[in-house]
């Protein structure tokens, strides 16, 4: 958070160095998750059986 951010919601800057920055530990945790579900449904190795070929 940049220094105009804190003079601007000093409540929220407040919440951040008590709590932590929440929003951005919730965007990084669910990209992780994204790319782990990617990794987890990714089919791109699969080949069907030879008699369907």
């Amino acid at each position: 958070m940049s220094s105009a951010d804190r003079s601007e919601a000093p409540i929220y800057a407040r919440l951040v160095e008590e709590h932590g920055d929440v929003p951005a530990e919730t965007r990084r945790v669910a990209e992780q998750t994204l790319r782990e579900a990617d990794r987890a449904i990714d089919f791109s190795d699969v080949r069907p059986p030879v008699a369907f070929r």
